[in-house]
């Protein structure tokens, strides 16, 4: 079996895990947490998204590390550091305890999400990467599938504090002794372009500082805000039109379905777009189905159609924020352009829920909320125009060496 492929079927295997213990356990707990705890349901989720910013902020030396040292190093590491963050969150005695504990599991999630699997499978798999990256994302898909109902089972017996104890140690199991010895292809460290007088500005490199990659990360940022925060409220705004609460439930769970439909266009659009093409389109397809749950009153069926939509959307976004760095600036620096691209990306992940909720508090509507949604998704479509035809196409990685 060739090391890449190997190294694919070992990150599908961690990324599962590590999606199901550091993102999808803590919902299923959270209302266990509260109880046991007497934290609000407010405090305990800021500590978690408090995690999922830092997340994005260390993406960016991540980013630089994966380049320099390879996946292999980078992600066992990061393993080694969510273990024993899950292990405190756990035990946290206090909130201030519980809070910290998130924020050094946010910065191992920087090392072993999907952005240093992207990272990896862009330069392993060089023109082939739309292949690779769907299949990690089609299974990676599942971790909420497997670890919802393994999480609520494991509350319901142990109690959610002994719950994440045996989550951290199926992580241990899982993520570190894969992550050590399956991900071992070939790795050539990124150097640096250009004469020793250019390079003092490296750290914040010149791709980064350009209209281009600043206006594509901001069209990408905004999409995102606003898929997520509609996603996550989507059922307060289906029981509002008269949905039951299982139908809402039902529908949201249909909406992550919708997410599998997306990812496996992606590849057959990728073959008929060019980067900016499928760009403005799927950011102009999410304003436009984010739009459609906020106008359509019914029928239920139309509005469970359009919840599906946003869902693909979504699906296929995650791909094309994979892609969108090394469809234009080559893949050599992937890993060091990607943090610094997915850094404000990941942080509006981490606060769409909270602004999906407040803005519709605010105007005192859900159809109107998730209508200025589509608004903000709609400048992202100009963004994303703007950002223009790539001014490099994708490279094949150079010749590789065992590490």
């Amino acid at each position: 079996m060739r090391a890449e492929r190997r190294a694919l079927i070992g990150l599908c295997a961690t990324q599962v895990t590590s999606w199901g213990v550091l993102y999808y356990a803590f919902p299923v707990a959270l209302a266990a947490i509260t109880a046991d705890t007497g934290w609000s349901a407010t405090a305990a989720t800021a500590a978690f998204s408090a995690g999922l910013v830092v997340s994005a902020l260390a993406g960016i030396p991540v980013g630089r590390w994966l380049d320099t040292h390879g996946p292999r190093r980078v992600m066992t590491a990061g393993s080694l550091l969510a273990v024993p963050a899950t292990v405190a969150i756990g035990l946290a005695p206090t909130y201030p305890l519980f809070l910290a504990a998130w924020l050094v599991a946010g910065a191992a999630m920087a090392a072993v999400f999907y952005q240093a699997a992207f990272a990896a499978l862009t330069r392993w798999y060089g023109e082939g990467r739309v292949r690779a990256l769907t299949t990690l994302t089609l299974v990676a898909g599942l971790a909420s599938t497997l670890f919802a109902p393994l999480t609520d089972a494991l509350v319901a017996a142990l109690g959610w504090r002994d719950t994440y104890l045996v989550l951290a140690v199926v992580l241990a199991v899982v993520t570190v002794p894969v992550h050590a010895l399956a991900l071992t292809a070939p790795w050539v460290p990124a150097g640096h372009r250009g004469p020793p007088a250019t390079r003092r500005p490296r750290r914040v490199p010149t791709e980064v500082r350009s209209r281009e990659f600043l206006a594509l990360s901001g069209a990408l940022t905004l999409t995102a805000l606003g898929l997520y925060a509609a996603s996550l409220t989507v059922i307060p705004l289906l029981t509002g039109r008269g949905f039951s609460a299982s139908l809402a439930a039902t529908t949201l769970g249909l909406l992550g379905a919708g997410q599998v439909l997306g990812r496996l266009l992606y590849a057959p659009l990728v073959a008929r777009t060019t980067p900016t093409g499928r760009t403005v389109a799927l950011i102009a397809a999410a304003a436009l189905s984010i739009g459609l749950l906020g106008a359509l009153p019914g029928p239920p069926v139309a509005l469970v159609a359009a919840a599906v939509a946003v869902g693909a959307v979504r699906g296929a976004c995650t791909l094309l924020q994979a892609t969108a760095v090394a469809d234009r600036w080559g893949t050599a620096h992937y890993g060091t352009l990607s943090g610094f691209f997915a850094a404000p990306v990941t942080a509006a992940t981490a606060l769409a829920p909270w602004v999906g909720t407040a803005l519709a508090e605010a105007i005192g509507s859900y159809a109107t909320a998730f209508w200025v949604l589509a608004g903000v998704v709609v400048t992202a479509v100009v963004l994303a125009w703007r950002a223009g035809a790539p001014h490099a196409t994708a490279s094949r990685p150079p010749a590789l060496r065992r590490p």
